[in-house]
């Protein structure tokens, strides 16, 4: 008889507790082999990467980065499958059934769990790699219970996850199909429009100025008249960026507020 294939699992539970109790449970099951165990969002991001497991189980409630920054930090596409661990109600998972997507509630019981893994089993077989980003995505835009994507701004540079506040942030510039992020004397690519950049932003004191640059209103210094009559903008910084006429009002008034 063929040896039973062992699928890769992570644990991610920053509830020590809770998190010794899954692996413990996942001992009994011959196929399925705990490679690592993580006690924050950090941790995750980067096993998951490195390790690459076939399966993660994953707090959705944690310090700092919880389980959908995670998500959202890897990427829904790549993302291995994933089990919500939860301490929410029935009702508040909801959503997860709707998309078909796995959780546990805690304390996890042996029988749901048992239930789950066929489920995930199943899963695993088909390979259906592309319905579960479709679904993590959903998930993400539904912003189930969770902080708003627009606290944060995820940023992945040279196998780095940055995490970035828009208060960090003193402007933005576009570039083709990319939008540069200018954070102290750093820079951080990313992939996106200025139309969503300033969608997004907006509530968090940015405006346009340019059809190419948004800026942070907390980080202008002050505007200066140019030769041509037209003004530019200089940032605490020292950065000075062209406004044009078309958002020139548009500033005015923010500035005013």
């Amino acid at each position: 008889m063929d040896p039973v294939r062992a699928h890769k699992v992570l644990v991610v539970d920053d509830e020590p507790l809770a998190r010794e109790g899954t692996c413990l449970l996942l001992q009994d099951e011959p196929d399925m082999q705990v490679i690592g165990q993580c006690s924050n969002g950090s941790e995750a991001i980067r096993s998951i990467l490195e390790k690459k497991p076939d399966l993660v189980f994953l707090d959705i409630k944690m310090p700092r980065i919880g389980g959908f920054d995670v998500i959202e930090a890897i990427g829904p596409e790549n993302m291995p499958p994933v089990v919500f661990l939860t301490a929410y109600d029935e009702h508040a998972v909801a959503a997860f059934e709707v998309q078909a997507l796995d959780y546990l509630l805690k304390p996890i019981d042996a029988k749901r769990l048992k239930h789950c893994l066929e489920r995930v089993r199943e899963s695993l077989r088909k390979d259906e790699v592309e319905m579960r980003a479709r679904q993590l995505s959903q998930l993400l835009d539904g912003g189930a219970d969770r902080p708003s994507r627009e606290d944060r701004l995820v940023v992945r540079t040279a196998g780095h996850v940055h995490f970035l506040k828009p208060a960090e942030i003193a402007w933005i510039e576009a570039g083709g199909d990319y939008v540069t992020l200018h954070v102290g004397e750093r820079q951080h690519l990313l992939r996106d429009t200025m139309l969503n950049m300033e969608k997004r932003l907006k509530a968090h004191g940015f405006r346009r100025i340019h059809r190419s640059l948004i800026v942070n209103l907390q980080f202008i210094a002050e505007l200066i008249a140019n030769e041509s009559g037209d003004y530019d903008v200089i940032l605490t910084t020292g950065a000075q960026l062209k406004l044009s006429r078309s958002y020139r009002d548009e500033l005015y008034a923010a500035l005013q507020a």
